[in-house]
């Protein structure tokens, strides 16, 4: 296969100890195949169903699925202000040089909502059980 930017041939690397990728070595960017952004993204944050919509906002794209030629569709990630691009086939994506970093932090970013949200609504839960318990009492 070879890069859909600079048309180098992609390399196999094995990125952070956990999969091998398809890796440009002369513009960094990396081919993930279509259940890999998922296990780069548990990386930081592994709750799926609280993860949100991953493809917003598709339009057509210029570079070309490095597996079956088809034109990649550039799409919003997420709704955060990074633009990725997908196989409208299904094979997988595409990540420029340092956007695989981009979505571990906005993994990060989510995970650390989930978690204060929850704690909020627990401590919701505990105020209205006082009031009750209080106003049952009197």
């Amino acid at each position: 296969m070879n890069c859909p930017k600079c048309a180098t041939p992609l390399t196999q690397k094995y990125y952070k100890g956990m999969m091998e990728v398809d890796a440009c070595p002369a513009c960094r960017g990396m081919w993930l195949d279509f259940d890999e952004l998922d296990r780069l993204e548990d990386v930081a944050f592994d709750d799926d169903a609280r993860k949100g919509s991953l493809l917003h906002h598709g339009t057509g794209g210029e570079s070309l699925c490095p597996a079956c030629n088809a034109a990649l569709m550039e799409f919003q990630y997420r709704l955060y202000d990074l633009r990725l691009e997908a196989c409208p086939q299904n094979h997988g994506f595409w990540l420029d040089a340092g956007e695989d970093e981009r979505v571990l932090e906005i993994m990060r970013e989510r995970a650390g909502q989930i978690q204060r949200k929850l704690g909020v609504e627990q401590q919701w839960r505990q105020t209205l059980s006082d009031l009750h318990h209080f106003l049952t009492k009197n």
